[in-house]
């Protein structure tokens, strides 16, 4: 008894240990762009900046609030993640809760199933999808952000298996009591699996606020552009015209690219403490078939 309480203590602390340098590795080039972006332009410039700022100024974050184009690609990015996870989560959910009846209830249950299936593994392609969006008139829109990607099967197969786990007895009692089978999905099924939706949620809101490609393909005017395709234009580009050449004449490009990423980055990290602790719960229950 003593060896294994022994070792067990020693997994402990050898699994804390190691958690904690991947936990530090993981942050340190975000606290890093931190300090750049805190620093004056010549030590930016120079490289001489590592995890202390060098001339503190916070110029670069006020340079990039006066910006109309990041303010507007930053709202941009904000309706988006907002509308497309609230969206996302309601078309997911139901088409989950459909799905998670047996072929007694619904019968086409497995034409459906095998229809979402196959959408996983094949697709029209980038060229059909932008004909697709430019017919339809969604170009340069909000929509042309969303719509595309609004049903996600791998999450309407985790939130289907969770839906499985519910007990059959509760929906058959509010069936008893007057509800039907939409009552029964608002009132039952997603209360409790609040688990399973904050894990959905966290997925969609991470995959909008992120995405930035078909940003760069279905949006033409800057001011349309979501935060992440903007930021690419910046970053990866190089491409600086998006800003005022009077404005940013005496900053360095490395603070401002700095303190967008940092920018950009922090909605997420404000989110995720508040989901992290329905996400393992969510990940397992949802992964686990009856």
């Amino acid at each position: 008894m003593y060896h294994k309480a022994l070792s067990y203590r020693v997994f402990t602390v050898f699994n804390n240990v190691l958690l904690t340098t991947t936990a530090i590795a993981c942050l340190l080039p975000l606290f890093h762009l931190l300090m750049v972006s805190f620093s004056s332009t010549a030590p930016a410039n120079s490289g001489l900046v590592t995890f202390w700022p060098i001339g503190f100024t916070l110029e670069a974050y006020a340079k990039t609030f006066n910006n109309a184009n990041f303010l507007s690609s930053l709202w941009v990015s904000v309706q988006r993640t907002v509308i497309g996870t609230a969206l996302a989560m309601f078309v997911n959910a139901i088409a989950a809760y459909a799905l998670a009846k047996d072929t007694r209830i619904f019968r086409a249950r497995n034409i459906y199933l095998w229809y979402f299936v196959v959408t996983m593994l094949f697709t029209g392609g980038l060229i059909p999808n932008y004909i697709l969006i430019l017919k339809l008139g969604l170009m340069d829109t909000l929509m042309a952000l969303i719509l595309p990607g609004l049903v996600t099967v791998y999450n309407v197969i985790l939130l289907l298996n969770f839906f499985r786990t519910v007990p059959k007895d509760l929906e058959e009692s509010a069936f008893i009591d007057g509800a039907g089978y939409f009552r029964s999905f608002i009132s039952i099924y997603l209360p409790i699996s609040l688990p399973a939706l904050a894990t959905i949620a966290l997925f969609t809101m991470v995959g909008h606020w992120n995405a930035y490609f078909d940003g760069l393909i279905y949006i033409k005017e800057s001011k349309n552009l979501p935060l992440a395709s903007f930021m690419q234009t910046i970053i990866v580009q190089a491409d600086m015209t998006k800003f005022d050449p009077v404005m940013v004449a005496n900053m360095s490009p490395r603070t401002i690219r700095a303190s967008q990423i940092f920018i950009g980055a922090l909605p997420i990290l404000a989110v995720y403490p508040f989901l992290q602790r329905f996400f393992v719960k969510g990940v397992i229950i949802g992964a686990v078939k009856e």
